[in-house]
């Protein structure tokens, strides 16, 4: 039996995208997931370019492959993912081993590439693409999840100048909802009770139903709302930029769609959103935040942040700690900044020494922290409605993991198999990652 190992990096993206490639060349070639690379017969590496020490990461775990790659030369080593499409050919130079490069639009392409250097025996890139095929295979799960991924499209059009995804991902392409559809009903047939939603910028999602009308972000989600084994729905990434009224009303309507919104500000300095390229200003983000809080009072909001951006200043980041203030955000992904090729920002002036850059991103995260504390320590005591996702073991002993409708992890003891069900359960701790709870 061949057998294949993936490594992935990165987004949810990734990991839907990788999820894909295990389905197709199981289905196409018979090769079976293996979580022992040396064990493989193919090495995968599904790569990430949004940061630099990401980047660089991959170029390591390549370099511990290399052995591998000695001792059996017909051991075939793949990197995809955004590295791929950004690097092209140059991954060839830093690392002569590989033996195929393609891209995140080309992976349902893999059995064929790897059919044909198997028989030219010469190396492959192929990474360029203008359709979504890669999507037609999700029907290959044979893994049942109760939470499970649907790619709704593909790329970006914002062109952040911080931002590497437009270039490596390429433009937008949404799905037609007829097909997003099918796959959540075919998820729900196979155990899924929960979905959630992937893309570079979810709120720009617009297609065309088979009558020509046109499909927001907003009806998609009503629609699928109607699957009636789907119980929860949420979504990741959306931008302040197009976060319509229309979507912020879906939070009235439709009650399956989570209590908890990741919405990306990046910075609490307008001077800054200028300079990254966003096209909102700081009155507006707080606009979209104070309409959902009126809708939904215990929404729990998270964000992403980016510390030392060129031309930041101290005022500037006090005015981003100020805004964590003023909206409370319960959790963040939050970074210095890494510039990328090719991005506008890279060609910015940056005079911030790496030293003050740390110490505002320990302030940063300190203060996320500490709200993150204060809205864990508040649901003790609280009846939280958890849908029970899996098994766990700790020190020999069994629990279970589940999701609270404002995203908490909460770990319980059962005596009867409660996976897939909706479930009361009485938190009585509060760490830092979980919640303790009975139910």
């Amino acid at each position: 039996m061949k057998k294949i190992h993936i490594k992935t990096w990165g987004c949810q993206m990734n990991e839907y995208d990788s999820s894909i490639i295990s389905k197709v060349l199981k289905k196409k070639l018979n090769y079976h997931i293996t979580n022992n690379f040396k064990k493989a017969d193919i090495l995968i590496l599904n790569t990430c370019s949004i940061r630099e020490k990401a980047q660089e990461k991959i170029f390591h775990q390549l370099g511990r492959w290399k052995y591998l790659k000695k001792k059996n030369k017909e051991i075939i080593i793949a990197v995809g993912g955004c590295v791929s499409t950004q690097e092209k050919k140059k991954i060839f130079k830093r690392a002569n081993f590989i033996d195929i490069i393609f891209g995140p639009k080309t992976i349902h392409r893999l059995p064929k590439m790897i059919k044909k250097l198997k028989k030219k025996k010469k190396k492959i890139i192929n990474i360029k693409s203008n359709n979504l095929n890669k999507f037609k295979f999700f029907k290959y799960n044979t893994i049942k999840k109760v939470s499970s991924f649907i790619s709704i499209m593909e790329g970006c059009n914002k062109c952040c100048s911080f931002c590497i995804v437009p270039y490596t991902r390429g433009k937008e392409i949404s799905r037609f909802p007829k097909d997003i559809l099918s796959e959540a009903k075919y998820l729900s047939k196979n155990g899924t009770k929960e979905i959630i939603l992937l893309g570079q910028n979810v709120n720009s999602y617009k297609s065309k139903f088979s009558d020509g009308s046109i499909c927001t972000f907003s009806k998609l989600i009503k629609l699928l709302s109607k699957i009636k084994k789907i119980l929860r729905i949420r979504f990741t990434t959306s931008n302040p930029m197009e976060f319509s009224d229309d979507l912020i009303k879906t939070y009235k309507n439709t009650t399956k769609l989570v209590s908890y919104l990741h919405l990306p500000v990046q910075s609490g300095s307008n001077k800054i959103l200028k300079k990254m390229r966003r096209s909102y200003n700081i009155k507006k983000y707080k606009e979209i935040i104070k309409k959902l809080i009126k809708i939904r009072p215990k929404i729990q909001i998270t964000s992403d942040f980016i510390v030392g951006f060129p031309g930041e200043s101290k005022k500037d980041f006090h005015k981003t700690l100020k805004l964590i203030d003023e909206i409370n955000f319960d959790m963040s992904f939050s970074f210095i900044y890494s510039p990328r090729p090719k991005t506008p920002a890279s060609r910015l002036l940056d005079e911030t020494q790496l030293k003050e850059k740390k110490k505002r991103l320990y302030l940063l995260q300190k203060k996320i922290n500490k709200n993150t504390n204060l809205f864990s320590k508040k649901m003790i005591g609280t009846y939280q409605k958890v849908l029970v996702e899996k098994k766990i073991y700790k020190n020999n002993k069994k629990y279970f993991f589940g999701k609270t409708y404002n995203n908490r992890t909460v770990i319980f003891k059962s005596s009867k198999n409660l996976i897939g069900k909706l479930i009361y359960v009485k938190i009585y701790k509060a760490h830092m990652q979980n919640l303790k709870g009975k139910i």
